[in-house]
Order: C-alpha cells, then structure tokens, then sequence
C-alpha cells in the first residue's frame, strides 16, 4: 500500500477536504491513532498531504512523504503444514529446495513435508545443514548446493536462520553471476537493488521469534567484519508464509524465551522508531524506497498489538510447554511484529545486537540451546533475542525524550500506571518495566552485557561493530548523526556502557 498524495493545484482543495472528512468523520478509536503527541499519523499524512502539493517529487534532499506496506502472504493454523504440497503444485513448481537444518529434518514439521511433497508428485531435494546463526561461509555453502540443483521453487521448514538462508540461497541462485556482497547493505556491502522477480518461497516457521516469513530481510554474521549484517530488499519476502502452531511446540523453553524476546523488540523498536515522513532522503525512485521506512500508521497497528500479545503470552509459553493457547499466540505475534517492523524497521536494539552476538569474546553459550552445526551442541553462541533484549532498558531509556507518549504507552502495556508519571520520565519508566519483565517473568536471562562474558574494554569493538549498521541506526529516535558523527559514536559508547548491568 502506498499513501502518497501528489495531485494537480486544481485538486489540491479537494485532496485536503477529504483528508479532513478521514480524519474528523471516523474518530480514531486504535491506540496508534490516538497517540497526542507529534507522531500522530493522522496529522502527519496531512501535514505531509499539504507539502507534496509544493515539492516536486524528483526532490532527494527532503524527507519522504509516502510509505509502502509490503508482507508476504500468510496462511495460519494448526495443521496446514500438510497443505504446502498443494500449494508447490498449485505454483508449478517442478524441483523444490526444501531448506531446513539438522535438528528441525527430526521433526514433525519436516515429516509433514516430506509427506505433503510426495503426496503430490512434487519433485525435491533437502538442503539439512543449514546453521544457527548462520555465518558468510555457511550461506556460501547453502548457495553452492542450491546452484547445483537449479531449482524453480523454494520452501524453508526451521527458525529465522532457515528461512534467512533460504531468501539468500534463492536470491544468488536468480543471480548466479553476482558476487556475495554486491547485494549487501551497505556501507559492508554495495546495496545494489534487487531488479528481478525471484523464484517462489514458502516459509514454514518453527520458532515464533522472527517473523521472517513475512519480511524482506535475511541477516548473516560477515566475519571478516567481526559483526552481523545481511540483505534487506522486498523481493526477498517469501511469497507464502505457512504459520502452523503445531510447528512450534518442540520449542525448548529457553528458545521461546529468546524467540519472544526478538518478537518484544521487533514490536518495541518499529513503535518507536522515527515516523516515515522524518526519514530522508526521499528516494528518487519508488523501487530505490527502503523496507524499513519508519514508523507509520498502519505499522503500528500490528507493532502495538504484537506488543500486547508478547507481554501476555510470553511468560506463559516459557513455563509450560504444554501451553498451547500461549503458543499459538506467541506465533501470531511473532507474525504480526514481522508485518510491523518489516515495513517500520527496528533501530538501536539491533544495530547493537549484531556485533555482541558476532563477537562473543568470552565463548558464551546460553543454557537450553543446541546448536544444529559441526561445532557440537555446546558451541558458543548468544542468541538472536539474547543479544537484543540485554541492551533494551538501556536503549529505551534513552530514546524516551524522543517521543515520551509512546513511551509511556508502551510501559502501560506491561501494566505501569502511567497516570502519574512525567512525560521526561518516560523513557526510565519504560526501561524499569523492561528490566522487570526480563528479569521476574522470564528467568535465566543475563542482567547485562557482563553476563555475556563482555568487559568495559570490549566497547570500542563494539560501537565500532554497530556503527555499520546505519540501515537501522538512521531509524534510531534521538541518536546523533545516525551513530556516524563522533557525537552519535559516543552516545553509542554511553548505551553499550549503560548495558553492562542492570
């Protein structure tokens, strides 16, 4: 969907009136459109309605004044894994690369695979070691066999890394002369844009975390650079996303708890996140505008329900397995954050987690999980929402002064009576909620960056691992310079600092 208002002088009263009739006929009864102060979407379309009237469209140096919503199509469930046969078949689709890693082709989820694929005569080969965490080499590795094969047709059956690798195992496999880092972001790689339709992907989620089957996004640690990075683009979104609940209940507690805890940041960092119309520049282009394009109104409608649904079902999916209305509902979130920050985009939480996760200098491995590669089930590794969540009351202190409504919205949905706290309070009264959940309704999770084995002197690496990651630094609410001035790397050295402990 794309709002961008550009009409004729002789129109212009007329696009303003109705604007006007949208905006005072139907009162805003969501919480995003109710949200006083100056991030109201409402009143930003029409501010900016009125301003594209008077600015040609060929202008970069000003902000944008349109946003675009784009996610994969989404079936949801329990029990329509058995249906991707058909929908493989209904596709055309004559030599499939099923995508999964070694502990999920164990699964039940693979079994209905194998059994729907064959069921309908449709033709595949399975591409099992993909890695948690995937590293440069191991999507080189994927990408290798997935050329050797020439599929027509993708489908993914695992967690975020699976589904990531399997974006990036279709787009090199359309792109066979290309090198690995012609498509990635910027400034680690050339950014170049995608100019092609893709093969078909259905992704078959089992961790409810993510929401990979819903973005255009696969993320990757490029070692050489000691920090994570990855591809964002629209043409990587899977063209079908098969939610199934029953998919997700061989989740080990720990990694509901992790899994959760990206979907809680997802959630928290698109709702925070600069509006649309306050990023620049605009692009030249409609193809050249970014996934992650601030927040918007229809954004944070899926960004402030996921939200909800995370601080309620969370707690309860982590300590019991058997919870499968929690379950399904954490899925659905996962799903509706997917949607939310896909097109929003997330800021400081992630810019920062990159190189924690990738850098790792004490070998930490987080209790409860088994890493599904070569290095055996111990290996080290910090976890995609570990890495997030250890920096959050840290980050949402400071991005507080920001926009303190939301803020303050935001700790009302952990159940914080907000009635009496002080709008320059809010970024601390959000932090201290964060620091609750993490720490009495999710146990085990470390206290800060000294849990994970950092020390003070580890900060440079990694400010200077995160200021790379100005795909999302420049959605940051109050960071200096995009993280790229001596200002913003020192406000950066501040929040990595803040984080060691709470």
């Amino acid at each position: 969907m794309v709002l961008n208002v550009r009409v004729a002088p002789s129109a212009a009263t007329r696009a303003v009136n109705l604007l006007r009739r949208v905006q005072y006929t139907h009162p805003p009864a969501c919480p995003c459109h109710a949200n006083p102060g100056g991030h109201s979407p409402t009143t930003s379309i029409l501010t900016q309605a009125r301003r594209s009237l008077a600015t040609p469209v060929d202008n970069p140096r000003t902000p944008d004044y349109a946003f675009e919503m784009a996610a994969s199509s989404i079936r949801f469930g329990p029990g329509c894994t058995k249906e991707v046969g058909m929908d493989l078949k209904n596709m055309g689709a004559k030599k499939v690369c099923v995508v999964t890693d070694r502990n999920v082709a164990k699964l039940d989820a693979m079994n209905q695979v194998h059994e729907a694929l064959t069921r309908e005569g449709v033709s595949y080969s399975v591409y099992s070691t993909t890695t948690l965490e995937p590293k440069d080499s191991s999507i080189l590795d994927a990408i290798t066999f997935s050329k050797s094969i020439s599929p027509d047709a993708f489908l993914a059956v695992g967690g975020g890394s699976v589904i990531d690798t399997a974006k990036l195992m279709n787009l090199y496999t359309n792109y066979p002369s290309a090198s690995f880092l012609d498509f990635v972001n910027a400034p680690l790689g050339l950014g170049k844009p995608i100019d092609k339709p893709l093969s078909p992907l259905i992704a078959v989620p089992t961790t409810a975390g993510t929401g990979s089957e819903t973005t255009g996004t696969a993320i990757f640690d490029l070692v050489s650079r000691k920090s994570k990075t990855g591809i964002a683009h629209r043409a990587l979104k899977p063209t079908l996303g098969i939610c199934d609940p029953l998919n997700t209940r061989t989740m080990p507690p720990a990694v509901h708890a992790s899994s959760g805890l990206d979907v809680l940041c997802h959630a928290l960092e698109s709702w925070t996140a600069i509006p649309y119309h306050a990023r620049a520049p605009r692009p030249t282009n409609p193809l050249s505008r970014p996934a992650y394009q601030g927040a918007n109104p229809i954004s944070d409608i899926f960004s402030l329900q996921a939200l909800r649904q995370t601080i309620r079902y969370l707690p309860r999916a982590y300590r019991d397995p058997d919870d499968t209305e929690a379950q399904s509902q954490m899925l659905l979130a996962a799903t509706l954050a997917g949607v939310g920050f896909g097109n929003a985009g997330v800021h400081l939480c992630h810019g920062m987690s990159y190189p924690i996760a990738s850098q790792n200098p004490g070998g930490y491995h987080h209790a409860g999980y088994v890493t599904p590669d070569d290095k055996g089930p111990d290996a080290p590794i910090i976890p995609h929402g570990v890495s997030v969540a250890v920096t959050s009351p840290a980050v949402f202190a400071f991005t507080g002064a920001s926009d303190p409504d939301r803020h303050l919205q935001a700790a009302e949905a952990f159940g914080v009576d907000v009635s009496n706290v002080k709008r320059e309070s809010a970024g601390e009264a959000l932090s201290e909620a964060l620091k609750d959940f993490l720490v009495n309704k999710l146990g085990g999770q470390p206290r800060g960056l000294r849990d994970l084995g950092f020390k003070a002197g580890d900060v440079e690496g990694l400010v200077e691992g995160t200021v790379p990651q100005r795909r999302v630094l420049m959605l940051a609410p109050g960071l200096k310079g995009e993280g790229q001035s001596e200002e913003g790397r020192e406000e950066l050295r501040g929040l990595f600092e803040g984080a060691m402990e709470y």
